[in-house]
């Protein structure tokens, strides 16, 4: 009896996945700080799904681009159901940019520590980092 090898890996579509998150940066509501941000995360089973930020006038219940897309990922497939494989993002700046914190304990809540995220401008500069290195220690149910 031959043993099984495991399923292979899909690379991850990192050109569908940032041209999601160039298109659903227009969409953004920026009216205070005209910070533009598109997002999308690719889930384990190849679907994509793309957010981007929305201010609000009192500046703390403004959401951001990254949470938006995995909300949009989970409302669409169940929290239980899938895992978040990759995230991209979009900004106008002219240094990538990488999640803010509560994106970052977010995405450990839904990621493994490895997660692929990369961060894209407008005139095509990149950054890569992994989940671990943005947050090196994060909150999890271990802790509850």
């Amino acid at each position: 009896m031959r043993a099984r090898r495991p399923p292979k890996r899909q690379p991850i579509p990192w050109k569908k996945l940032f041209a999601l998150a160039r298109t659903v940066r227009l969409r953004a509501y920026a009216p205070y700080s005209k910070f533009r941000v598109g997002a999308a995360v690719l889930t384990a089973d190849g679907s994509l799904f793309g957010g981007c930020n929305v201010e609000n006038s009192s500046y703390g219940v403004s959401s951001c681009a990254e949470r938006n897309a995995l909300c949009a990922a989970i409302s669409a497939l169940g929290a239980g159901a899938q895992r978040i494989a990759a995230l991209a993002i979009v900004t106008q700046t002219e240094q990538p940019c990488p999640p803010c914190g509560m994106c970052r304990q977010m995405l450990a809540e839904f990621a493994s520590a490895g997660l692929p995220v990369r961060s894209r401008t407008l005139k095509g500069r990149q950054a890569s980092y992994r989940l671990q290195r943005l947050l090196p220690s994060a909150f999890s149910a271990r802790f509850l």
